[in-house]
């Protein structure tokens, strides 16, 4: 069963869902079936990605809240 993301013409609800073959979706707020399919997106990794460091940076320039030194990556600056 793949999974859709919708947007309700309706009442704008953007939601995803599972579709089974010959249902058709309804949006979970209004009930409506007047949905336009949007574009999904997805994310992969690779072993390379999580092994690569991260650049060197001088420490407060990621705009952390917490200011200087107050994110997690303060020690591998």
């Amino acid at each position: 069963m793949p999974i859709y993301e919708y947007a309700c013409q309706d009442c704008g609800h953007a939601f995803e869902t599972l579709v089974r073959s010959n249902t058709v979706p309804a949006c979970p707020r209004c009930q409506s079936q007047q949905l336009e399919k949007q574009l999904s997106v997805f994310a992969t990794t690779s072993e390379a990605a999580r092994t690569v460091p991260l650049p060197a940076s001088p420490c407060g320039s990621c705009s952390h809240p917490g200011g200087p030194s107050a994110c997690g990556f303060a020690g591998m600056h």
